[in-house]
């Protein structure tokens, strides 16, 4: 006999509060006040005759059987979801949400949907774009597209690419600042910074030995995709990453005044996703299809040596 279950409203204000780590947003997400959330959460844990949240003066957290329960909620709410959708769903078709960074997104993933749905109609891609790398134990989403290392057991990660970043600008600006061959010559030229990813040109400076160049002390933008544009209309020098640079390149939107000076990345392109989702066949497939547009893709760099 299966054993009586709490209130399902109250395993959805618990699950609500640790996913956002907050009796206050949770309350927002819910439409309900702070109150009401703690109630619930408190009527749960005298329900199951256990401390589920320790609370602090302005923050709440998990305890050591909150934190053990939270991911089971989270898989089986994600699983009422799923079955919903895909019962109500009036065009039959299966989402994926997805994260991404901007830049990605844009300049690579998005040109290429159309042959996904041709391929799968039945597949339907929700992307989300953020510069931002994904919490998979409280954000909302199926996978992700990062940079970085594989650093979590219980997730899966297939390796993409690796990608270079080295200077770019518009070929007036190489001109007027006389940067063909001389790297130096940034000392006195507007650098402008994509600061998610700062350390990139702190990388790049360091691995050519350019010394006295502050890379953080001109624009700042929130992504390569804006700071390659504002180096289009001339106004600085931003790092070009491959592969979404590579059309302004061979258009002659952006220029190299450095050639053959790019470097690695510290990290590498991976599609991320929680262990217990690899094996779902919307998964899967959306995994083989990325994977085997990057192999057929000749802007994709080579790997390291």
């Amino acid at each position: 006999m299966r054993t009586r279950l709490p209130s399902l409203n109250a395993l959805r204000f618990f699950e609500s509060a640790a996913r956002l780590g907050s009796f206050k947003t949770a309350a927002s997400e819910l439409c309900v006040s702070r109150s009401a959330v703690s109630h619930q959460v408190k009527k749960l844990e005298q329900q199951l005759g256990v401390k589920l949240f320790l609370r602090k003066a302005s923050v709440v957290e998990l305890t050591r059987v909150g934190r053990a329960y939270y991911p089971i909620l989270r898989d089986a709410f994600d699983q009422i979801s799923e079955g919903t959708e895909m019962i109500v769903a009036p065009t039959g078709r299966n989402i994926i949400t997805i994260q991404i960074y901007s830049t990605f997104a844009i300049r690579w993933l998005i040109p290429r949907l159309p042959q996904l749905q041709q391929q799968h109609p039945q597949i339907m891609v929700r992307l989300h774009a953020s510069q931002s790398d994904v919490d998979f134990d409280h954000d909302d989403v199926d996978m992700c597209v990062m940079i970085g290392a594989p650093n979590r057991a219980d997730l899966q990660y297939d390796f993409l690419f690796s990608s270079r970043v080295f200077p770019v600008c518009n070929p007036s600006y190489m001109a007027e600042w006389d940067l063909l061959g001389q790297p130096e010559r940034l000392r006195d030229a507007e650098i402008l910074q994509v600061y998610p990813s700062r350390l990139d040109w702190w990388a790049w400076l360091q691995d050519n030995n350019v010394e006295g160049v502050d890379p953080d002390s001109g624009q700042q933008f929130d992504s390569y995709d804006h700071a390659m544009n504002a180096a289009m209309q001339g106004m600085g020098v931003a790092l070009g990453m491959e592969p979404f640079v590579v059309r302004d390149l061979e258009a002659g939107l952006l220029i190299k005044p450095f050639p053959k000076r790019g470097v690695y990345t510290r990290g590498d392109w991976y599609l991320v996703c929680r262990e217990e989702k690899a094996d779902s066949p919307d998964i899967k497939i959306f995994r083989h299809w990325l994977i085997e547009q990057i192999k057929t893709d000749p802007t994709i760099p080579p790997g390291r040596e």
